[in-house]
């Protein structure tokens, strides 16, 4: 059973940088897509970004586009968001997701694995 688990949110400041964690278990993840996606209150889920675990492509939305970075280590089984130059409006629970196939896809729909997530709050 896919279990997916994210850690390193906070309280920061703008202008601040973090890195959120996901550590998967439960299975090899060679040939799946994982994705970090956001909901902000009273939002939908957003994506982030997205990597394929075996070659490590990644694709963005244009608004994190050259702040985030999204990452993975094979040997640890964890995937990173790292975060730079956080503004008010990154604010938002981080969720970590997994999906089979290598797509670039950003939709919730096509990601059936979610972690619990964790909350990042950016003050001004």
């Amino acid at each position: 059973q896919v279990q997916l688990v994210e850690s390193g949110g906070g309280l920061v400041q703008a202008g601040d940088s973090l890195r959120l964690s996901c550590a998967a278990s439960g299975r090899t993840f060679s040939g799946y897509r994982m994705g970090w996606f956001r909901q902000a209150p009273g939002k939908e889920r957003e994506f982030v970004a997205g990597i394929t675990w075996s070659r490590g492509s990644t694709w963005y939305t244009d608004s994190v586009k050259g702040r985030f970075t999204i990452s993975r280590d094979n040997d640890k089984n964890t995937v990173y968001l790292q975060m730079n130059n956080l503004k008010p409006e990154d604010t938002a629970v981080y969720y970590c997701a997994a999906a089979q196939g290598t797509s670039y896809t950003r939709s919730t729909a096509s990601y059936g694995y979610w972690g619990q997530g964790t909350r990042l709050t950016v003050s001004s």
